[in-house]
């Protein structure tokens, strides 16, 4: 017998099996969530066929919308989702999706009805929901996040992002460490930078850490900050690099070394970031545990046939891709630092008075 922290005498392995009976409840409670959740968006899928039907085949009206929200919200007062607007989008549901096959398990078994309205509202084709919704699964967004990348339109970007990963990565590698690139990234804070050097953007993206790993994707980790790496040769003469930024893709079990330019993009950069990604890929990487490293330049311009010939030039899987803080449109609807300083004066004064 053992005795815990509050005094009670237990039997010999009795924590361990108390760790696993918590774990195999927790497990169950998801099961059943998730088998409630699949219960509830077949329901909402039948509705939303129903209402099709009804409409293409007895020519009911746009009305019978209003008529059964009223009716099913006077029916069960307690319960959300009968809105008119709830039962629209069920029947934009099966419109998109005509089987109750597709619907249910191939979107509604890996996300919730939130997030389909997000699909629903915010794209206009099929390929696209499908996309973004077997993105969001799997990599487990969150509404908000699926909104954020829905809003810089991530598929574009990744599908436009200029790399060599096809002609130094084998596949399936190849088409993963695409998965991880956009061209461009909008990185928000960044206009708040007044000086725009290297070292002031790169200060502003550690500033904000959190959104600046966000605009890199879900399940990027950050490892280091102007990270120096020694490089010694057989005279043992030594040269010391330094890596922007370095992170490190977590589902993908690779190190993403990130250079910051500030201006075009010229082709002397691919070296200088391929070099940097074969020392890293040498001294940090573990082959029995680690994918390739991949390298991205950030710039804040270029020609897309100097870095198709760039990118050519080089045996090291890099990208390059444009980043950009506001732009010039959201950056006026701003207010001044005049403004802000005025408004921060406003309610000391009211502070202090009270």
């Amino acid at each position: 017998m053992t005795s815990n922290a509050v005094g009670r005498s237990e039997p010999e392995g009795y924590g361990d099996w108390l760790a696993d009976v918590k774990a195999r409840v927790r497990a169950t409670a998801f099961r059943a969530a998730r088998a409630a959740n699949t219960e509830v968006l077949r329901l909402y899928w039948s509705i939303g066929r129903d209402i099709l039907d009804r409409q293409e085949r007895d020519g009911w009206g746009a009305g019978v919308v209003d008529t059964l929200s009223r009716d099913l919200r006077a029916e069960f007062p307690g319960q959300s989702g009968w809105s008119k607007r709830n039962l629209y989008w069920m029947r934009k549901a099966a419109e998109i999706w005509p089987t109750e096959e597709e619907f249910v398990h191939h979107v509604g078994t890996q996300l919730p009805w939130r997030h389909i309205t997000v699909l629903l509202d915010r794209l206009k084709t099929r390929e696209d929901r499908d996309w973004y919704a077997e993105r969001a699964a799997a990599e487990g967004w969150k509404r908000s996040v699926l909104e954020h990348f829905i809003k810089v339109n991530l598929k574009a970007q990744i599908a436009a992002a200029p790399t060599n990963f096809d002609a130094v990565l084998a596949p399936p590698e190849s088409e993963l460490a695409q998965q991880i690139v956009r061209d461009p990234y909008v990185f928000e804070h960044l206009a708040l930078v007044e000086r725009v050097t290297e070292r002031n953007v790169e200060q502003a993206l550690m500033n904000r850490l959190q959104d600046t790993l966000l605009e890199f994707g879900r399940g990027m980790a950050f490892v280091g900050r102007q990270v120096g790496l020694e490089v010694a040769d057989e005279k043992g003469d030594v040269d010391l690099l330094t890596v922007d930024l370095l992170l490190f893709h977590i589902p993908q079990r690779r190190y993403v070394v990130v250079e910051l330019k500030v201006g075009r993009f010229h082709p002397g950069q691919a070296g200088q970031l391929g070099t940097y990604v074969a020392v890293v890929d040498h001294q940090l990487r573990d082959p029995e545990f680690h994918n390739p490293t991949i390298g991205i330049l950030l710039c804040t311009g270029k020609n897309e046939a100097t870095v198709r010939f760039a990118l050519a030039a080089t045996n090291v899987p890099v990208a390059v891709a444009d980043y950009a803080g506001l732009p010039d449109d959201a950056k006026a609807a701003l207010p001044s630092v005049e403004e802000l300083q005025a408004v921060v004066a406003k309610e000391v004064g009211r502070a202090a008075r009270e």
